[in-house]
This record gives structure tokens, sequence and C-alpha cells, in this order.
């Protein structure tokens, strides 16, 4: 449903997008991940039509989003540092939205209401960090939109929102087949709720991939030598390799079967297969110990 092929955005010197390509299934939730300043909020507002690429194009369901309105009515946006006017009640902003949104459901904002809990006539800008964010999906998500984009969604949200706020976001996807993209440093929490996964690194995309796909293309390995061996072997391809007592720990950038395979010739007396989190294979990714946290000491 949305795809970005080669896409660059420049401020002046700096590319904040140098040919990002990525492409969102329909129906799916895809989690965007990426260090600070590697352009992830850039590639999002892009998308929602703030920003206008300099080169390549964005689509989604194969239009134009740059000054699609009929495109945009079906695009819902929620942004790390949403919008609302300085005035306004969670009311007066529910009729700004049924203004160019002509899927707006005022069915589904009274059932929600009752899911947030927040009075609807307290001036917005009144309320703490997270009842507006809460106030922010209470509305987006009475859009119906098609396609939902989420910049660090649920930051400011308590543990029981988040999950409420992640049941009725996956419920839309579920029972309406809607899109998500979904930016977020939470790893943790997108491992629960993506199926697809893109790697965003300098303005470039590292990887795109299934969730299954990534995870079953790296391994962490627990690896006990026969003879005791300080040092992995140098024709071993690891990504990333450390040690404690005799237990040597391996990234390898290969299925669970093929590294058990190839340290068979080895003979290890111990080899036992962990499975990375989504946060350790960002992490290897990006460039192995190198990105890893370092250990200093002050």
């Amino acid at each position: 449903m949305i795809r970005v092929e080669n896409a660059v955005k420049r401020f002046g010197n700096f590319a904040a997008l140098d040919g990002v390509s990525l492409s969102v299934p329909a129906g799916s939730v895809y989690g965007l991940v990426g260090p600070n300043g590697a352009g992830k909020s850039t590639i999002i507002r892009c998308l929602t039509g703030i920003y206008r690429q300099d080169e390549g194009s964005l689509s989604i369901d194969g239009q134009p989003v740059w000054e699609n309105e009929r495109l945009k009515a079906r695009i819902a946006a929620i942004p790390d540092d949403w919008y609302y006017f300085p005035q306004a009640t969670i009311r007066d902003m529910c009729r700004f939205y049924r203004g160019f949104y002509p899927a707006f459901s005022m069915e589904r904002y009274e059932k929600l209401k009752e899911v947030f809990e927040i009075d609807e006539k307290r001036t917005l800008r009144r309320l703490s960090k997270g009842m507006q964010k809460q106030a922010a999906f209470w509305l987006m998500l009475s859009c119906m939109p098609d396609c939902l984009i989420l910049d660090e969604p649920v930051d400011g949200l308590d543990p029981v929102m988040r999950r409420q706020v992640w049941s009725l976001v996956m419920g839309d996807v579920v029972q309406r087949g809607a899109t998500v993209l979904v930016s977020s440093h939470n790893l943790r929490e997108l491992e629960d709720v993506c199926d697809h996964v893109g790697i965003l690194d300098h303005g470039k995309v590292l990887l795109e991939r299934s969730l299954a796909q990534l995870q079953d293309n790296m391994v962490k390995l627990q690896v006990v030598f026969k003879d005791g061996a300080e040092e992995v072997p140098p024709e071993i391809p690891v990504l990333h390799a450390s040690k404690v007592g005799r237990i040597h720990t391996l990234i390898m950038r290969m299925n669970a079967v093929e590294a058990e395979n190839l340290l068979a010739a080895y003979e290890p007396m111990l080899v036992d297969a962990v499975p990375l989190t989504l946060e350790e294979i960002f992490i290897y990714e990006l460039g192995g110990a190198n990105y890893a946290v370092k250990d200093i000491v002050l």
C-alpha cells in the first residue's frame, strides 16, 4: 500500500533522506526503526504531505501523496509533537477533523469516550502529555483511516493505556484492513505488534524484512569449545563475540541450523541457540560492537 522509491530530501547540504526505498504491504503493521537522526521523522513528514521530496516518489495505493486531498482524507497521523489549536477542547478538534475526514464516525467517537475517559470539554493545553496523546488516538481512530502513521505513538502513556491503544490499533488492522506505519525507539513494544520491520540509518534503508525473516537470518549461540579455546576460530564468520568463563556468545548472520552445522566441525562441548530480540538485531545490524553500549571508566 505504501511505496517509497529512491526518495531524497535535502536541507541545505544535508540529505535527511538519501535514496530511501521501502514498501509497506496493505493491512500490515510496519515498524520503522533507526538511531536518532536517521531520517524517520522526515520520511513520515513526506508521507503525510508536510514535506515534498526533492527526488524519487512516495505513493499510497499507487497515488502520490503531495497535494492529494482525496488521498490525505484516508490517512491519519499522530506525530510525536501532535498539533492542536491552543484554546481547543477535544470536542472542538472533533468538529475540526469532521470537516475534512468524510469517513469520520461520531458513533465510534462516542464509543471511544468510554475508553479514554477524558472530559471532552477540557482545553487540550491544560491536559498532561499522556492525556493529550490519548486525545490524539481518540480523534484519529474516529477518522476511520485506511492508513495510520505513528511517530513515537505511546510515549507518555502508562502501561495499561499503552496496551489499550495497541489493542484498538490492531483491531483496525484485523477488522478493517488498515495499514499502520509506526516509528518508535521502543523496540520491545514493536516486537509485539509489527509483522514487518525496516531499519533506517543516515537517510538510507539498511534492510527491510518481515519480522520472522529478520529473526531467522540472525542467531545468537552460546558455545563451549572442546579444547577450552580462549578465542573464536578466525574462519568462523561472527558479527560479535563475547566470553564469560568458558562460554562464548556468538552473533552470526545465518539461521540456527546453518550456524550449528558450521560449528560442528570444531566438535564443541555445548552449542545452544538463543532467540534474538528485535533490539539486539537492531544493534548488530547497525554495526555490531561498534554500535553497542560502550563500557567507559569515568
